[in-house]
């Protein structure tokens, strides 16, 4: 794992293969993070954007990335996508959620189709306590915000707290959305290393001190305690306390993302950090993964002062949540089997956890990787010489896309490991896809041992501007 820094910022365009999918040598391209002064744009517009000139300083590195360019393709039924973080909605009992919804909507419609409060649904507040409680957070209501979805959760947060220049800590590797929430607010996002066990708690009290060595103000941890995405690993409960007593003492805000918490294999659940430290951590949660992303609904549990400042940056974004969205997921909660669910949600991804670990292990010997004990991804390290970003498209025309580990590091490196999901695939399109990968880097080998590397980017790039919502 890498300490994360800063990245210049500049497209690159590299060389297309020939062998590359013709959309994709016409839209292949890099971004990465904060314009220097001498790549400022002109302060004249151009042919294709008249207001070039007048966007915001921010706003010039928010670009398409490489990623979504090859989504395009990805998305094709022939392609085989590991990439994805979808869930499997064909397990939900659609027919019973349909008759919810319909009774709903002949009962309380006028006020699901209203404005509603800018907080959220009390009725759904009082729910999700009972979601939380199932990881053992004791709280109320009134310490509840809905958001639409966690990732205007985590917006918000990073809204209220961070000026341009403050560093937020994340792990290495971190969730790409966040790196794109984090790098939008223009934040220098410095990386911790993960292990086998979770957020290193050493490498965080060295970083720590250094940074305050270097007189930096850190104002956020970010972490994915449970089942991390990309690398899949579990922060355990020894390190759990530990993480947090680093944080305190330095004074530094914990963000908790977890929408996968309940998503473990063997249904065990381990202590939520806000459950051990009510006002130094901010917990962010989501319907997303076991229920439906369609819905758009998740939400922050927050001390009472961090709540006010969250709702009123949530009212100046969107004035409410979706209230139709809010009362659809009450009425799942009260009239359906949501814990069932989990549990068959569960076995089902456990199946294709299963599946893709076997077939690492029968395609892909040469590669390393982590074994998630729930979740929705595994981590792979490729062979020594491989770079994951520069063979994607090379995958894709095989017929198999994965996400390259670049995206998910503020830095660009991690050009070693790609993430492969197995929450929407069958098992049997998950043992193709391995295959098919399989396929491609043997292939990338024979030409590691010609020529000495597959690398044709400058490892210094990142991918994490305007990640596509099928990497969530």
């Amino acid at each position: 794992m890498h300490a994360g820094g800063r990245a210049t910022s500049t497209v690159v365009r590299p060389p297309a293969s020939s062998r590359d999918p013709p959309i994709l040598r016409a839209t292949l391209g890099i971004v990465t993070g904060p314009t220097t002064p001498s790549q400022q744009p002109a302060p004249s517009g151009t042919r294709l954007d008249p207001w070039f000139g007048a966007y915001a300083e921010r706003a010039h590195g928010m670009r398409a990335s490489e990623i979504r360019a090859l989504f395009s393709v990805a998305n094709r039924p022939e392609v085989v996508s590991l990439a994805g973080g979808m869930p499997y909605l064909e397990g939900l009992p659609l027919d019973q959620i349909a008759d919810t919804m319909q009774r709903l909507v002949a009962t309380r419609g006028a006020t699901a189709l209203q404005y509603g409060s800018g907080q959220g649904d009390e009725t759904l507040r009082e729910r999700i306590l009972d979601v939380v409680r199932m990881e053992g957070i004791e709280c109320h209501p009134d310490d509840v915000v809905v958001t639409t979805g966690s990732q205007q959760a985590l917006d918000l947060v990073t809204r209220i707290f961070v000026d341009p220049g403050d560093v937020v800590v994340a792990e290495a590797p971190s969730y790409v959305g966040a790196l794109g929430v984090f790098r939008s607010y223009q934040a220098d996002v410095v990386h911790v290393p993960l292990d086998e066990h979770g957020l290193v708690p050493e490498a965080l009290e060295e970083t720590l001190a250094r940074l305050a060595a270097d007189g930096r103000r850190v104002k956020l941890l970010y972490t994915v305690p449970n089942f991390h995405n990309p690398a899949g690993v579990t922060l355990t409960a020894e390190r759990r306390p530990r993480i947090l007593e680093i944080a305190q003492r330095y004074g530094v805000l914990v963000i908790e993302d977890n929408p996968y918490g309940l998503l473990g294999f063997d249904g065990q659940t381990l202590p939520a950090l806000r459950s051990l430290d009510e006002d130094g951590v901010l917990y962010l949660g989501s319907f997303s993964k076991t229920f439906a992303p369609g819905y758009r609904v998740g939400w922050v549990v927050a001390p009472h002062a961090v709540r006010e400042k969250l709702v009123l940056a949530s009212e100046s974004a969107i004035l409410c949540p979706s209230n139709a969205s809010q009362l659809a997921i009450a009425a799942y909660l009260d009239t359906c089997d949501w814990k069932g669910q989990i549990k068959q949600f569960r076995e089902l991804y456990r199946e294709r956890r299963d599946a893709m670990i076997g077939a690492l292990a029968e395609h892909l010997p040469s590669a390393r990787w982590t074994v998630p004990d729930g979740g929705f991804y595994t981590w792979v390290q490729l062979p020594d010489g491989l770079d994951a970003r520069s063979m994607l498209p090379r995958a894709v025309t095989a017929r198999v896309a994965y996400v390259p580990g670049t995206a998910f590091y503020a830095d660009g490196t991690g050009a070693s490991h790609v993430r492969l999901s197995y929450c929407f695939p069958t098992p049997e399109r998950i043992r193709e896809g391995v295959r098919r990968l399989a396929g491609v880097v043997n292939a990338e080998q024979e030409l590691v041992e010609i020529f000495g590397t597959n690398a044709e980017l400058d490892p210094d790039v990142t991918d994490v501007e305007n990640p596509s919502p099928n990497l969530a």
